[in-house]
């Protein structure tokens, strides 16, 4: 097991520790004490939700638990404003613009606040888009830019009014990023960064280079994906914190999912990575132990980067915080990093950031407090005193054991976009479980899971090393997750084109979709075979436009693609009469289901 101390030091006992370097042969496991199911349960973790302004005193942190963003005095250490948003806003990333606004997206509540300074109070409100996720701010043109998880980016002037420019891109956005009169746009799940060119045109498309490390200890080749926070980078371009996964052979056993030597070693690790247009990206090193790194925040000199774990908050002896110098981070050197300095924040940690003077500010969401780490004090600030424990939701973003978490592959409640390769299976894409699972039973592309009790005792217990559930935690967990929500769809481009597609979904005799995708989440639960390969589960399509690649294997990259030579042909639907425009016209169904 990792040997941990802590230093005490005034005004507390911030846990900041060093390990020992020696491998970990079994991990830890998390403690999710007494069981609490919340009524309405808390969003997925995003990260990215804590502001340090530029005059030196002030932070500003969104609360997407309890829909309201707080404003403290990090000098006077004190709360010195509560702005209340409405209920299911969720608000999310934030900005600060040139007059010292504050610009807020709401994720849930597709649209884009803005709080005044001079009062801290919602000055306007503007609707964006369904789905807003990034939000930059460009003194060029006094303009505020928001990237939408259906593909919108929006340009709007900072002062208010209209939007100037909407543009369409691909779905999945994430972040975004000003680099110079260019744009950066991250797309969350295939970790890619756009370069938007002043006309509005995609220039470039940038993604962190594959890894490859032959050690045991690191486990073959990966490649990236789950772009959590993406930030300017000192220089010029962005800075990524991501995921990488295996392209090797996954054991579909027990510990089989598991990382024990330093952290490195599982189907999933973490990397940051600095992107920019037109210079080839280095490989970079693995960081040890960094399970669901939901937020990265950089020192204000731009040496040190703070990478935040919030798959470690349940489980003791475990970081949630690493320090590290920049270079070496973002070095290249394909190989399991294990120095930096390294801590644990208290409660459940969703953001982070640095002040004027270096400390790292984070932000915890159960309790909701801010925490302020120096070198040698420690303050804890109260947000709020309404609890959203939520036995589901910990349990759903643990590091189970084995340094890894549901959500390090189902992230956000939907899912990574790969496709994994099982010893003795075959290859299977990630299933998302946004939506409600619930009642789609057997899971898996196999139908080997009976219900969600034996999938948790053959997974997150099994191949995650993570400890049995108790029969109220798995109630918790089961709760969570089936009413985790679809991400609500974008207006569609040609709605004539829709109304054609649902005709041509519907007509059970001549295409007849509905023979098998019926019902409310469009899935009869059967698992048969379609001439793709085997038996396999019939998938709910409700959401099916986010996840591609499609069909059990991945191998339709769009779902027009699913209409070609991999798709079963006429044993998978009866499609091969139908014209090029006819499929168009159902792929614009499918997208709006």
């Amino acid at each position: 097991m990792r040997q941990t101390y802590e230093i005490e030091i005034d005004g507390g006992s911030p846990p900041f520790f060093e390990p020992d370097a020696g491998p970990i042969l079994e991990g830890p496991q998390p403690q999710f004490g007494p069981t609490v199911t919340q009524p309405t349960p808390p969003p997925p973790l995003s990260g990215g939700t804590l502001l340090a302004l530029k005059d030196g005193k002030t932070a500003v942190a969104a609360d997407p638990d309890r829909d309201h963003v707080y404003v403290i005095d990090v000098i006077k250490q004190a709360l010195i404003a509560d702005v209340a948003l409405e209920k299911g806003d969720e608000p999310g990333r934030l900005i600060e613009d040139g007059a010292g606004r504050i610009q807020v997206a709401l994720r849930s509540g597709g649209a884009l606040v803005t709080i005044d300074p001079a009062g801290w109070t919602v000055s306007a409100r503007r609707v964006i888009c369904p789905a807003p996720r990034g939000v930059a701010y460009q003194a060029a043109g006094d303009l505020v830019h928001v990237a939408c998880a259906g593909g919108e980016l929006v340009s709007l002037p900072a002062a208010g009014g209209a939007a100037t420019r909407t543009l369409r891109l691909e779905r999945d956005l994430r972040d975004v990023v000003v680099d110079g009169v260019q744009l950066l746009v991250s797309r969350f799940r295939s970790a890619e960064l756009l370069v938007v060119s002043p006309a509005g045109l995609v220039t470039e498309q940038l993604v962190p280079p594959d890894f490859s490390a032959p050690e045991v200890q690191l486990g073959g080749a990966f490649t990236a994906s789950t772009a959590w926070r993406t930030l300017p980078a000192p220089g010029g371009g962005a800075i990524m914190v991501h995921q990488r996964g295996t392209v090797s052979g996954v054991e579909p056993q027990p510990g089989g999912y598991g990382s024990f030597f330093g952290g490195c070693d599982g189907i999933v690790h973490a990397a940051v990575t600095v992107l920019q247009p037109g210079v080839a990206p280095v490989v970079t090193p693995a960081i040890s132990g960094l399970v669901l790194p939901i937020d990265l925040a950089l020192s204000p000199d731009g040496t040190q980067v703070a990478v935040l774990s919030a798959g470690n908050a349940h489980t003791a002896g475990l970081s949630t915080l690493t320090i590290a110098p920049l270079v070496e981070l973002t070095a290249t050197q394909p190989d399991c990093y294990q120095n930096g300095q390294l801590g644990q924040a208290i409660g459940e940690p969703i953001a982070l950031a640095f002040d004027s003077i270096g400390r790292v500010l984070v932000q915890s969401r159960e309790p909701a407090t801010l925490q302020i780490l120096g070198a040698e004090t420690f303050t804890l600030i109260a947000l709020s005193t309404e609890s959203r424990a939520d036995t589901g939701h910990a349990v759903f973003h643990s590091n189970a054991g084995g340094n890894i978490a549901c959500a390090s592959c189902h992230n956000e409640g939907g899912e990574d976009g790969r496709v994994w390769l099982f010893d003795d299976i075959g290859p299977r894409r990630t299933q998302s479980v946004r939506g409600g699972i619930l009642g789609t039973e057997p899971f898996h592309w196999d139908g080997d899971e009976a219900n969600l009790g034996q999938l948790v005792n053959d997974v997150f217990v099994g191949r995650m090393s993570g400890p049995p559930l108790a029969s109220d935690q798995l109630a918790a967990l089961s709760h969570y997750v089936d009413t985790l929500p679809d991400l609500p769809q974008s207006a569609p481009l040609d709605a004539a084109a829709v109304d054609r597609g649902r005709a041509l979904f519907e007509d059970a005799v001549n295409v007849g979709c509905v023979s098998c995708h019926a019902g409310a989440k469009f899935t009869n639960q059967a698992t048969v075979s379609v001439g793709t390969g085997g038996a396999f589960q019939v998938p709910a399509l409700h959401g099916v436009a986010w996840r591609a690649p499609f069909l059990h294997d991945g191998c339709a990259q769009t779902l027009t693609d699913r209409f070609g030579s991999c798709g079963g042909g006429d044993q998978h639907g009866l499609t091969s009469h139908l014209s090029a425009a006819q499929i168009a016209d159902l792929v614009a169904y499918l997208e709006s289901i």
